[in-house]
């Protein structure tokens, strides 16, 4: 698990970085939740990262800017959006012949990483962890051109379940992509005692990828 440092929009982001196994290996790019409040070493992060490693993918994770030693200050999402997108230009440079890509995210990372998804058209499926979406815009999503998972808990204090049901119910209705919606019993929106079944629900998802 190098550390690396690659330059981004406003000076170097720090990341973590392992390469792929072979030749042609998908890559992925995990993204932390809040700035102002945590980094790329959330468990939930960590987690996502250590299985996708154990899969063979390139695997991304890294802290935007402000964050850590990345340089820059916090950019309401806009500018760690182009922090993403930066993360992944880097990433591709070393992986230009990778198999598919992927995109991971958690709270404010989710909302990210389906802007991401978005500007980006290799990226073929994505996992998003408890997307605030009673606190951001996912109106972009119009249409959403990936298939992916929305994952979040039924305890959650943060994120309504209600908003989480009204974006899943709204991508549902596009043709072309599928989308699993798992809603995990018991658990808050930091997954704090629940972080074996989401970690289970996520590989019983990739499993059935077949990635």
């Amino acid at each position: 698990m190098p550390d690396v440092i690659f330059t981004g929009p406003e000076g170097r982001l720090e990341g973590r970085y392992q390469p792929g196994p072979r030749p042609r290996a998908p890559v992925a790019i995990l993204l932390q939740p809040h700035p102002q409040t945590s980094t790329m070493n959330h468990p939930i992060v960590i987690a996502l990262y250590n299985s996708f490693v154990r899969r063979g993918f390139a695997t991304l994770r890294f802290n935007f800017r402000g964050v850590g030693r990345s340089q820059g200050v916090f950019d309401q999402g806009i500018g760690e959006l182009s922090d993403a997108a930066s993360a992944l230009d880097w990433m591709q440079q070393f992986n230009h012949e990778a198999s598919q890509t992927w995109v991971g995210g958690y709270a404010f990372g989710a909302w990210i990483g389906m802007q991401l998804l978005m500007r980006r058209p290799e990226v073929k499926g994505f996992i998003s962890i408890a997307p605030p979406a009673n606190m951001y815009d996912f109106t972009f999503l119009a249409p959403c051109p990936s298939s992916g998972i929305i994952i979040d808990g039924a305890e959650d204090e943060v994120v309504t379940g209600a908003s989480v049901q009204k974006l899943v119910d709204k991508l549902k209705t596009q043709r072309h992509i599928t989308i699993d919606h798992e809603t995990i019993p018991g658990a808050n929106h930091f997954f704090e005692h629940e972080m074996t079944e989401l970690m289970a629900v996520v590989d019983a998802y990739l499993d059935k990828r077949g990635v």
